[in-house]
This record gives structure tokens, C-alpha cells and sequence, in this order.
């Protein structure tokens, strides 16, 4: 399906697209389809975004909304289930399984919360790339390699194909993009090809009851930053994204059908130097039903040592980071979490 983005606004934001907007839309018509200038001109606002926003939305980017609408309706099936089913299958050390309603959320909450204890009031399954008991990853026990765990197809029928064809789906989108990332940070075309052959990526489902039956600890997603390379996100009937802007507002992510949103998180501001941003963002849902989501959170392969960007430094801007892997960074991020939660 292809989408005007007239049809969703006024006449003075028809005129132009991408930085007029708190949150930019970006339509990717003209660089998929080969279009002159296309490539520079999708890459220009894309740049906007993430040095100025942190998020933006993307329409015409390809993606069967058969997909997207049947992968949300496995995303019911499994919620769905009884407790018993889903807590067999709670979140192990690789960060793939089930997450009950009310958990402890991550790490950067305490500091966009006051240093509250706020609590996640969503269930979660998080899933990775559906690696084989005898993949060589996993026989060698790499640590965020591991095989998904899934609800028996007896209870659950075509929910394992229903998330791994999305699954698949987004991180083509997200590797289809990867030419504007490089244009819009002055790199050659190519330049992130190599980092994102067989990348690592999570795609967590997630339901959230309504905002009016949680407790005052409680939000159904937390403030928070993403620790992605980049974030997509589907159009979801029941709004409930909330983005935290520059000047500190919290706003409505905009809602257009057949968008995804997408945003930048802490692995991209980190190898960018802090060039882009990683924008807090929460989840109140305040509609009169459930609201269910599944994001989609792309990142370089397990191994690729991310050493800065090379536009992204300078001699009056040295890099901030020690150069570090995916596996080293998510290990380091898990750990400290896990510290900082025995301390609490």
C-alpha cells in the first residue's frame, strides 16, 4: 500500500515534509525507488532526525502489511495463553523469553524517573534470529546466541512462523535503510554493509493493560532510551508512545497508518560520538482497551568492533568511547543493570 502523506496533514505541513515536523516523516518512495536524488534527499532528512530528534517515522518502506497485520495477531494468540504456558518460558541470560507483567524495568528509568522504582505493568516475549540447537554460535555457548523459546505449536499454532517471517521482514527494512544511515553521516554508501552481515537483533512483543487500573508505581512502559542501533517500530491502532523532546515536552508519536516509527538508540549515539541522539520515550496507555506492540530493535553482528564513526570525530572532538562489540556492550549493560538492581 502505498501512502500519501497529505492525507495526514494540514495544508501548511503538506508543503514540506521532514524538519518542518517535531517528529519528521520520511517517505522512502523516491530512494526505493531509484529516483534522482532521492538517495541524497531521504539521507538529508534522515540526518535531521537523528542529530536534531532521535526519531522519525518512515512510510512506502516496502514491508506486506499482511505481515504486519498477522504477526500482531500471533501477538494476541500469545497473550492469550494461560500463565502457565508463558511462565516456562521466562527470560534466560541471553535476554530471549518471557517477561511477566510488572517487572523491574531497565536501567536508565531510575534517572528520568527522580530515582523511582517504576515498574513496567507490560508482559513481554523477547525473541532474537531463530538459531538451530546446532547452529556453531550456539554450540560454542556465545553468550546473546541462543534458540528462541517458544509456546508449544499444539497451544500456539503458527505463532513461531508468524514472528519469525516479521522478524525477517524487519530486519531487511532495517538493512534496506542502512545506505541512507551512511549518506546522512557522510560515508561512503556502503560504509555499514560489512558491520551488519548476520546482525544481531531482539524483537520484543509486549502487552500493556490500560493505563486506569495501574498502581502510582507503575507506567506501562517506563521513561526510557533504547540501547539499539535502531528502533522500528509498526503503526499500532492504540496509541500510547510518547517521545521526549529536546526542550524536554513529551509528545504523541504521530499516527499514520502504514508508518513505522523509528528511532535511534544508545549503540548509534555512542559510535556516532554523541552525534545522534537517543531519545527517551515511555508508554501510557490511556486508550479504553489493551494495547499490544512489537518493536523491533536492529543491531551489528555479535563480533564487529564498533571504533567511531570516522565523521564523527575530529581533532576538537576526540571520541568519548572505548571501541567495543556488541556482545562486550551488551554484556556490560546487562551486568551493571544487574549490580545496580542487587543494590536496590
Amino acid at each position: 500500500m502505498s501512502v500519501n502523506m497529505k492525507d495526514y496533514m494540514t495544508p501548511v505541513q503538506a508543503v514540506r515534509m521532514g524538519p518542518v515536523h517535531e517528529i519528521p516523516v520520511i517517505d522512502l518512495a523516491p530512494f526505493r525507488n531509484g529516483e534522482a536524488r532521492g538517495l541524497e534527499d531521504c539521507a538529508a532528512e534522515l540526518r535531521h532526525a537523528l542529530e536534531n530528534v532521535g526519531f522519525y517515522l518512515i512510510v512506502n518502506h516496502g514491508v506486506p502489511q499482511d505481515t504486519i497485520d498477522r504477526a500482531y495477531r500471533a501477538v494476541r494468540q500469545f497473550f492469550a495463553l494461560p500463565d502457565e504456558v508463558k511462565m516456562a518460558l521466562l527470560k534466560n541470560e541471553h535476554n530471549i523469553g518471557y517477561a511477566p507483567i510488572r517487572s523491574l524495568y531497565n536501567r536508565p528509568t531510575s534517572t528520568l524517573n527522580n530515582e523511582r522504582q517504576v515498574r513496567s505493568a507490560a508482559e513481554s516475549l523477547f525473541m532474537k534470529a531463530d538459531l538451530a540447537p546446532d547452529h556453531p554460535d550456539v554450540l560454542a555457548g556465545k553468550r546473546f546466541r541462543a534458540p528462541n523459546q517458544w509456546p508449544p505449536e499444539a497451544v500456539a499454532p503458527g505463532f513461531r512462523d508468524a514472528m519469525v517471517t516479521y522478524a525477517r521482514a524487519l530486519e531487511a527494512l532495517g538493512k534496506s535503510l542502512l545506505p541512507l544511515y551512511a549518506t546522512a553521516l557522510e560515508l561512503p554508501v556502503d560504509w555499514f554493509d560489512r558491520a551488519f552481515v548476520d546482525p544481531m537483533y531482539t524483537l520484543r512483543i509486549s502487552r500493556y493493560p490500560r493505563q486506569a487500573t495501574l498502581g502510582e508505581s507503575e507506567q506501562g512502559l517506563p521513561p526510557h532510551t533504547d540501547t539499539s542501533f535502531m528502533t522500528l517500530l509498526p503503526h499500532n491502532r492504540v496509541q500510547g508512545l510518547q517521545v521526549r523532546l529536546s526542550d524536554g515536552r513529551w509528545v504523541d508519536a504521530p499516527s499514520v497508518p502504514g508508518s513505522f516509527v523509528v528511532n535511534s538508540g544508545n549503540m548509534l549515539r555512542r559510535w556516532s560520538n554523541n552525534r545522534c541522539m537517543s531519545t527517551p520515550h515511555q508508554v501510557v496507555n490511556l486508550s479504553p482497551e489493551e494495547r499490544y506492540a512489537m518493536p523491533f530493535f536492529l543491531d551489528v553482528n555479535r563480533d564487529w568492533l564498533m571504533d567511531c564513526i570516522p565523521t564523527c570525530m575530529s581533532a576538537d572532538k576526540p571520541f568519548e568511547y572505548e571501541p567495543i562489540t556488541y556482545g562486550d556492550y551488551m554484556s556490560w549493560y546487562t551486568t551493571d543493570y544487574v549490580g545496580a538492581s542487587k543494590k536496590s
